[in-house]
Parts: C-alpha cells; sequence; structure tokens
C-alpha cells in the first residue's frame, strides 16, 4: 500500500494542492503526512460540499393549482416599481430592511407555485421571465450584503444559487438554470437574454415592472433595444468592421443563429439605427466580446 502511495505520488499531491492551495512540492518522507491531510481535506470537502436545496413557494396539491392567466403579477409589479430604478439597479439593502416587501415577495413566490403551466405562449414567456427574475432577487436578499451573485455560485462543492435555489411550481420545484435552460430557451426565443436578469452590472436591465402576456411582446422588444444601446454591452466599429458585443451572444449564441452572418441579422432590428443596423442587416461583419461585470447591480 505503502509503495502505491509513494508511486502515485505526483496525482496525489496535485489533489491535495487543489483542495488546500499548497505547492504540491513535498518530499518523500512526507507521504504519510500529505496522503493524511489530503484524505481528511477530501473528507472535510464533501462533508460541507453536498448543498442542500433551498426552496421557494410552496407545495401545492391538483385542486389548487390554476392556469397561467389566473396567477397575477401585480405584487411583483409593485416591488420592481418600489425598488428598481430605469437603469435595473435594485435597493437591495432597503428591500430588505423592510419585513413587509419581503414577505409580499414570498407571498408573490408562493402564488406562482400555484400555477398549473396552461396557458398561451405569451403567458409561459410572462410567468417563467417574472418567476426567474422573482427567485434571482429573492436568492440575493437571503445572501446581502455582497457584493456578486458569482460568490454564490460554487462549482463543486456547496452552494450554487442557480442550482440549488428552488421554486415550486405544480407538483415539481426548478432551479434557475432549470427555468432558463429548460423552459424559457425552449421556447425559441432569444429575447429572453435580454430579460432574465442575473443580478449583475452587465446583465441585460431588471425591468422595473412585470411582464404581463398583454404587452410582453413590446416589452422583450424595448428591452433588447435598451440592451444594444448601452455602450458597455455593444459596440461598432464601421471602419473595422467589427461588432463588440456582450458574451451573452457567446454564451448563447446558438439561440441567435448557427453562424456570424445569421446571428448579425438575427440582432440587427434591435441595434440603434445607422451604419452598425444597415451592415447587421447584410451579416456583414465580425464579433468579439466586451468584458463581463459580475459586480452586484446594487444601488446603495
Amino acid at each position: 500500500m505503502f509503495y502505491l502511495l509513494r508511486t502515485r505520488m505526483p496525482l496525489v499531491l496535485r489533489f491535495f494542492s487543489c483542495f488546500t492551495g499548497i505547492p504540491a512540492r513535498v518530499s518523500a518522507r512526507s507521504t504519510l503526512v500529505v496522503v493524511t491531510s489530503a484524505s481528511m481535506c477530501l473528507g472535510m470537502a464533501v462533508a460541507k460540499g453536498s448543498a442542500a436545496d433551498v426552496f421557494v413557494g410552496e407545495k401545492t396539491t391538483v385542486a389548487e393549482l390554476v392556469p397561467l392567466a389566473a396567477i397575477e403579477h401585480n405584487v411583483w409589479d409593485q416591488l420592481l416599481k418600489e425598488y428598481v430604478d430605469r437603469q435595473g439597479m435594485v435597493r437591495y439593502a432597503a428591500w430588505k430592511k423592510n419585513a413587509d416587501d419581503v414577505r409580499a415577495l414570498d407571498g408573490y413566490l408562493r402564488r406562482l407555485s400555484h400555477s398549473n403551466g396552461e396557458g398561451s405562449r405569451d403567458e409561459k414567456l410572462a410567468f417563467w421571465i417574472n418567476a426567474y427574475n422573482a427567485v434571482t432577487i429573492k436568492g440575493i436578499l437571503r445572501e446581502y450584503p455582497t457584493s456578486s451573485i458569482r460568490n454564490h455560485t460554487a462549482r463543486f462543492f456547496g452552494y450554487n444559487i442557480w442550482k440549488n435555489l428552488k421554486l415550486h411550481v405544480g407538483d415539481q420545484a426548478f432551479s434557475l438554470e432549470a427555468i432558463e435552460h429548460e423552459i424559457l430557451r425552449k421556447m425559441g426565443e432569444p429575447r429572453i437574454h435580454f430579460a432574465i436578469v442575473c443580478a449583475s452590472i452587465s446583465c441585460p436591465r431588471l425591468l422595473d415592472e412585470a411582464y404581463v402576456a398583454e404587452r410582453i411582446q413590446d416589452q422583450l422588444n424595448n428591452n433588447a433595444r435598451e440592451f444594444f444601446a448601452d455602450s458597455s454591452k455593444f459596440q461598432y466599429d464601421s471602419a473595422r468592421r467589427t461588432f463588440s458585443v456582450s458574451p451573452i451572444l457567446s454564451w448563447f449564441g446558438e439561440d441567435f443563429g448557427n453562424s456570424t452572418s445569421g446571428r448579425l441579422k438575427r440582432i440587427s432590428d434591435w441595434l440603434p439605427e445607422g451604419a452598425a443596423r444597415a451592415a447587421a442587416a447584410r451579416g456583414e461583419g465580425k464579433i468579439t466580446f466586451l468584458e463581463y461585470d459580475w459586480g452586484l447591480n446594487d444601488r446603495k
């Protein structure tokens, strides 16, 4: 056994280094100490890393479920108007301090739990976009004060807000990842990427009103135009025929088309009028990606 550990020592040391940050340069005489320490480290990581899911909303019975048209978003609309400004910045501190409005958000999430998922395409878009954004806000308020959502997105061990924070809807519980990838993206509507918000500076702005089925097409178009009107998310160099865009269009490029030309044509209607829109409509140019600021969209 000792011989096996000695022969596999480089791998063990690299593993130990990954968890501790200690350089993997240890003499052979330290073999047993390192192996013991690595084992302890792994045991602690596993014990600590099995993050429990956090549920919002409430479990419901079949008899309590209603169609999407019966789910009102008035409370969410009022909360957004109170705490979100025109740029999509959120007064998290004030919201968290107001116990009544924290309870109001919880009540809204419980109301969402009563949906049976039946309704028109626009009703589904409005419901799930609102759900995604409301769950995200709930997740940030739970952690606040914090400087970034990325502080709560553990990759391997521990709580990940995108995976472990789940909303009860009907007889299922949906994570933020599930809402985005398994529901909204499968609807074939790329404008969702300018509507669902990850509580970060470089995200699309959080709309200061709820999405509603009756107006959602206009709301999505307006948010898309606002997104590309922001120079931190879109720039065009006519001399070099280069579009510099948010990495959102890299991460989810396939939702906008199968080629650079196709993606440019798809976003052309949302671009500021002028040379950029004309070139994009022709599918002419190349795309580069801007930096992404994961800082919290916190209006202090």
